[in-house]
């Protein structure tokens, strides 16, 4: 669970990166990877997530599996790992080998320089973004052989030169941002509105705060501005999980800010799920306390995380409570503070990494898409480096009952060692200004041993969709990777 592991606001360990208005910095991009010799592209077999499966070359798609992502080596020009599809996988030379014919395959991303190629261009007449792909470790070059990609001495053979289509000449000449976008940023939502972004995160005291920024990196340097002062005895510290939802009410419609309170001092028993009401429709109000969301029947339990789901029709409250472990709720609401029925299970901790230092299912979060919806979870305690997104998929029927959903049996976001990007979580979704890009918010802490507190930071990167149209969120990227803005964004 989010809750801080101390009861005060901690220093802020690390200084926030600022927005770029243009960058001569490398930047990640991602490329489908093109033999020049056959046309064809590199390739996952079967988009599967397997350890050491060795890429292969198949007729060019467009599937995920042919989609390898850049990311700049550090203080090295052209050098860059290689992600494929699968959350945290990297291309890699087997067994860090220096022999010609060791297989190109996928493994777990470590940061090694077998899991490093640099871009050494080559000019092909009539063609561009042409290059041999040079392992650092080896000095060799991937080439295609007949079981699949290998390592080869380097040549200008047309079987070891690739074209890389979406290429980015290595250098931004855009606008690019950096995370954080709030260096002591835990629980984060943020939106886009109205030619701005708003982001609130937990505060873990009295107040609700908010930053308004026309840039999604300008809301690293934007104010943190009061919006809301608990004051109700009930719900008067400690202010956590919040998040907030244009939704219609009596009054048409209104931002509903919903979040998690508890009397002081802290103590988790009291910690409910309270909600706001907004004067009008500007996110940063004025508000108004509307309810304390209590369980119709079961108000003697904490709860925590409020999330909302629209879905035929129905307005739900999305959640999390304790019964032994922490299992995500559902419950219906007839209006946006009020419940017309009692919590329902929807999801327990089963599979192992849903519970490594407490089995816990929080943080539920929607995301809709051509008919199909996700409910994207935090799952494992915040305490560990291992606290990662997973997934339920709506397959039909009432979305009350937890057989109307199936839980995906792997995680979809988790840590990235090579990135020093840990317990990624908490998370939340928004659309580029111009609507055509989705985009994920989301906390982590940047060592494997930062824990449940104030110093974990927001931050926010792209993600794509895979062929069957579930959501395919990558790896999450470093502190100081220049990302290009989002698309539509406007200039400060």
């Amino acid at each position: 669970m989010r809750r801080p592991v101390v009861l005060a606001l901690l220093v802020a360990a690390g200084v926030p990166i600022l927005a770029q208005p243009a960058s001569a910095a490398p930047v990640t991009f991602t490329s489908t990877v093109v033999s020049q010799s056959t046309g064809q592209c590199a390739n996952v077999p079967n988009g599967a997530p397997t350890n050491v499966l060795q890429l292969v070359l198949a007729g060019c798609s467009g599937a995920t599996s042919q989609s390898f992502t850049f990311v700049p080596v550090a203080n090295t020009t052209g050098t860059y790992t290689v992600n494929t599809l699968t959350s945290g996988s990297c291309v890699d030379v087997t067994g860090r080998s220096t022999a010609d014919n060791a297989a190109i395959i996928q493994y777990t991303c470590n940061g090694q320089t077998n899991q490093q190629f640099r871009l050494q261009a080559v000019t092909v007449s009539g063609a561009t973004n042409t290059f041999n792909l040079v392992g650092v470790q080896s000095g060799k070059c991937v080439a295609p052989a007949s079981a699949g990609l290998v390592q080869l001495t380097c040549s200008s053979a047309a079987t070891q030169v690739w074209r890389l289509p979406s290429y980015n000449g290595g250098t931004s000449t855009t606008r690019t941002f950096a995370n954080p976008l709030d260096p002591q940023g835990p629980d984060p939502w943020l939106t886009y509105y109205d030619g701005y972004y708003y982001l609130a995160s937990t505060t873990w005291n009295r107040t609700i705060t908010m930053r308004k920024s026309r840039t999604l990196g300008g809301l690293a340097t934007s104010p943190e501005t009061v919006i809301f002062n608990l004051t109700r005895p009930n719900g008067a510290g400690t202010m956590w999980a919040p998040e907030f939802h244009l939704l219609n009410g009596p009054n048409g419609q209104r931002w509903y800010f919903y979040y998690t309170a508890g009397a002081e001092p802290f103590n988790l028993g009291t910690q409910r799920i309270h909600v706001l009401e907004s004067a009008g429709l500007d996110p940063m109000g004025p508000y108004s306390f509307k309810a304390d969301l209590l369980d119709p029947t079961q108000d003697n339990t904490w709860e925590l995380d409020p999330g909302i789901l629209q879905l035929n029709g129905q307005l739900y409250l999305l959640g999390t409570f304790y019964n032994g472990s922490q299992p995500m709720f559902i419950r219906p609401l007839s209006n946006p503070w009020t419940a017309s029925g009692t919590r329902r299970i929807l999801s327990t901790p089963t599979y192992s990494w849903e519970t490594v230092g407490g089995a816990v299912n929080e943080g539920a979060e929607v995301l809709q898409r051509n008919g199909k919806t996700f409910i994207i979870y935090s799952a494992s305690h915040c305490s560990t480096p291992d606290y990662k997104l997973g997934m339920l998929t709506y397959n039909g029927g009432d979305p009350l009952n937890s057989s109307s959903w199936v839980k995906s049996p792997n995680p979809v976001f988790q840590r990235s060692n090579a990135n020093s990007v840990y317990a990624p979580g908490h998370n939340g979704f928004f659309k580029s200004p111009d609507g055509t890009e989705d985009w994920i918010v989301y906390h982590a802490n940047s060592s494997a041993s930062g824990g449940c507190d104030m110093n974990r930071s927001t931050r926010a990167q792209k993600f794509t969709w895979n062929a069957d149209g579930t959501p395919n969120f990558g790896v999450p990227v470093a502190l100081g990777t220049q990302l290009a803005v989002p698309s539509g964004e406007p200039a400060p």
